[in-house]
């Protein structure tokens, strides 16, 4: 962050990159040594052998050299058709719901990852009702808090500047909690039909308010639900049931709504100064109602209407009644969908309002949701992964012949990475998870053009979740399913390729 308060800029972001040689990643580097001794042995035997082990090795190895322009290597894609394949294979890219199906009791369950997620209603320490939900594989418990961040119009840059300071030091602790695994922030825009506003101006009306008073509010409750839009902002924190990290073993759902109970007042007071507004932790029927709208949309006017918790929609009934996956497609009840991942974040420094037009409604997306996922490193793990990752930087700087300007750019933000660490600042990994939502197949063109000059404006990179929606769906809604605690693949071995 520049010191000129006049024109604040963001940044020193980097994407952590393994060590090895000629951008095979360190897992690719022991290939390489590995067929080279194994190719040693074999010429020992037999020259034929030996030349025949290191052509095998070399055809293993050739696709980590092969990447993408979202720098996905060829193994990674391929395999990524191979498990899409027996998906379709499997019919598991199809779903269906309801009394004549196989869904248990009859109901409309969610699919897919939050399939398995129980709800279960408690208190916290100062006897305010919220729903807990349970993640019963990755052995996780989530919260859900609605927001209403106060938006930088006409806001001073050092409030802003205070505000992203706040922000970052409440993710900061959400660190020294050792439970806490995640935490994600979903932005959703959709079109406002107005029946919020006339609830609560008919709620609050005087009944012997002036007459041109009343005629005033009655033209805006008519008049301003045209054209303009809804936003909603959610924050799903999630915990591990494990005691410490590495323990393996898990405390009840009980134990932990009386724990994430005890904590969750102050996390709440926290956001406070923040920006985001009067926080609060949403119940069962809130959250049910949001997820039912999310899959879908053409209830959003009967709920609203309403009111959530009058919706009557429980959690065993809130999923769709029919899904269909498709490699760059889902199709949910009345609507069709499509989501993107964060690839590469900014190269370079951003201004406070890199992300507005990312976040901000669009005319040719009827529903966008923008779910930034947080998974802050404990302190202890964070002073490991600096080092690391400096030591990684001067490896892969020192390993070409021709030094690049970005490799000195990449040494000098994990120096200062390391500086601001030791200072007390938190280490955080973050990504994006973005969805746009249209209720007929024919804007489904207009919405993906939209998402990509939006993506283009606020200078990351997406790409789309290609074999992956309805998983890509499921993790942008506000429920805090954590996609590393599903992956089968071992986080050691992805960051090494």
């Amino acid at each position: 962050m520049t010191a000129s308060k006049a024109d604040l800029t963001y940044g020193n972001w980097r994407r952590p990159a393994s060590p090895g040689i000629a951008g095979l990643g360190q897992l690719g580097t022991m290939g390489v040594l590995a067929t080279m001794i194994v190719m040693i042995i074999g010429f020992v035997f037999s020259p034929r052998l030996g030349f025949a082990l290191g052509v095998s090795g070399g055809l293993l190895l050739a696709p980590l050299l092969v990447h993408d322009r979202y720098g996905r290597n060829a193994w990674q894609n391929g395999l990524a058709r191979v498990a899409w394949r027996w998906s379709v294979t499997g019919g598991h890219t199809l779903y269906r719901a309801g009394p004549l199906t196989r869904v248990s009791f009859g109901g409309f369950a969610l699919p897919g990852l939050a399939a398995p997620i129980e709800m279960i209603e408690t208190r916290d320490a100062l006897g305010s009702p919220f729903a807990l939900l349970a993640h019963p594989g990755p052995g996780h418990v989530s919260v859900v808090l609605a927001c209403a961040p106060e938006g930088t119009a006409n806001v001073d840059p050092d409030q802003i500047d205070q505000w992203v300071a706040a922000w970052g030091g409440w993710l900061s602790g959400l660190g020294r909690d050792p439970d806490l695994v995640a935490a994600s922030v979903t932005i959703e825009t959709a079109p406002d039909v107005g029946h919020r506003l006339r609830r609560e101006v008919e709620t609050n009306l005087d009944p012997a308010a002036p007459a041109l008073a009343a005629r005033v509010l009655g033209e805006i409750v008519a008049t301003y639900p045209e054209g303009s839009a809804a936003i909603s902002c959610r924050i799903a924190l999630t915990w591990a049931r494990t005691a410490r990290p590495g323990a393996t073993k898990r405390r009840s759902v009980d134990e932990m709504c009386v724990e994430v109970g005890r904590r969750l007042p102050a996390l709440v007071h926290g956001l406070a100064t923040t920006g985001a507004g009067p926080a609060r932790a949403l119940g069962p029927a809130e959250i049910a109602a949001a997820v039912r709208v999310a899959f879908n949309p053409g209830v959003a006017a009967a709920v609203e209407e309403v009111g959530a918790s009058a919706a009557g929609i429980g959690w065993a009934d809130c999923g769709p009644v029919a899904a269909e996956e498709s490699w760059s497609g889902y199709r949910h009840d009345d609507a069709w969908s499509q989501t993107w991942y964060m690839t590469e974040a900014p190269r370079s420094e951003v201004r406070g309002t890199s992300l507005h037009r990312l976040l901000a409604p669009h005319p040719d997306v009827a529903r966008k949701r923008v779910t930034i996922g947080y998974r802050p490193y404990h302190p202890a793990a964070a002073v490991r992964m600096v080092d690391r990752d400096h030591k990684d930087a001067l490896f892969n700087a020192s390993g070409r012949r021709v030094g690049r300007a970005r490799d000195a750019i990449s040494i000098t933000a994990a120096e200062q990475t390391a500086a601001e660490e030791a200072k007390g600042a938190g280490l955080v990994r973050f990504g994006i998870i973005v969805t746009a939502t249209v209720v007929t197949a024919a804007d489904l063109p207009l919405a993906v053009t939209a998402i990509d000059h939006l993506a283009a404006g606020s200078r990351i990179r997406l790409r789309p979740a290609e074999g992956q929606q309805a998983t890509g769906f499921l993790a942008g809604l506000p429920l805090g399913i954590v996609l590393a605690a599903h992956v089968r693949v071992p986080t050691a071995i992805r960051d090494a390729l």
